[in-house]
């Protein structure tokens, strides 16, 4: 318990910081933009924007998956771990897709740029900052098995390579005195933030459809085999959800007829600790006892009932 309080301390903080900092992102780059008239900057700018409204939505997200089951959700409320992964990827892509008008939109209207040189400085400064950040979180996010919190850096991490596509475009403007450099660089921007977004969003959809992943299926599988062997009995059945930040395994343990209760019970709990421990990710295992001289039996009768 003390662990899963540590836990979520840590990752609040964590996203405390990656709004505050987001807040003085966008005063940069709001900045940068009024000095300079860039399309490419007023892009990094509304991304920033997406970014502090999917941010606050994280947090809400990150405080309720932590809350206790009650008697509406029996299960807790992790699964809103791939709701918010899915907003995050939903305003990565609304904001892609507002660059892309913002780039086109001023490029027929007539490009007009100026201090090229501050802006270019700013935008750096807002390049290295969110690359430091989203690379904290993202590490922070995968140690804690938080997808709230791995989206979030992913996002940060898209906000900092949008600032870095800014940055060549406004430097290839400075040297060769083309404008057009400008919206292009947006563009190209916009569309590999799209792939981020979209990515989040089909990572979202698994995570609430219950898709298993293959690699964990099969590390469950390989501490069954060692640990069922070890004790002469049989497994089957084995499932297991994620649900955001708790990963849920259930499975069926086959023990000989004359096995008492008491024993059974005992060594079910032993694998399902081990199970627990093993796992890269915070688990839950729950086990089915049964016999295996009449297992196919009572399975038949339960069927024809």
């Amino acid at each position: 318990m003390k662990k899963n309080t540590d836990d979520k301390a840590s990752l609040t903080f964590a996203m405390q910081l990656s709004l505050w900092t987001g807040l003085v992102m966008l005063v940069i780059k709001m900045g940068a933009f009024y000095l300079t008239g860039s399309a490419a900057i007023l892009s990094d700018a509304a991304e920033s924007v997406v970014h502090i409204a999917a941010v606050v939505f994280a947090a809400y997200s990150l405080k309720l998956s932590y809350k206790e089951p009650d008697e509406e959700h029996l299960y807790g409320h992790t699964k809103i771990s791939f709701f918010s992964a899915g907003f995050e990827g939903a305003m990565i892509v609304i904001a892609a897709f507002y660059i892309i008008y913002e780039a086109v939109s001023k490029w027929i209207a007539g490009l007009y740029l100026e201090n090229l040189g501050t802006g270019t400085a700013l935008t750096g400064f807002a390049a290295l900052l969110n690359g430091f950040l989203g690379f904290y979180l993202l590490q922070k996010g995968k140690k804690n098995n938080s997808i709230i919190l791995e989206a979030n850096g992913k996002h940060v991490l898209t906000d900092s390579w949008t600032s870095l596509g800014v940055l060549a475009g406004l430097a290839l403007t400075l040297l060769t005195g083309w404008l057009p450099w400008d919206p292009i660089f947006a563009i190209l921007v916009a569309i590999n933030i799209l792939y981020s977004g979209f990515g989040l969003i089909k990572r979202s959809v698994s995570g609430l459809m219950d898709a298993a992943d293959p690699k964990i299926h099969k590390k469950i599988i390989e501490i069954l085999e060692k640990e069922t062997k070890s004790y002469g009995i049989l497994f089957h059945n084995v499932l297991h959800r994620n649900l955001g930040n708790l990963l849920w395994v259930d499975l069926h343990l086959l023990f000989p007829q004359n096995t008492s209760i008491k024993e059974a019970h005992r060594v079910a709990t032993i694998i399902e600790t081990t199970i627990e421990k093993n796992l890269d990710q915070r688990s839950y295992v729950t086990s089915h006892l049964e016999s295996i001289e009449d297992h196919e039996e009572v399975h038949s009768d339960n069927i024809m009932h």
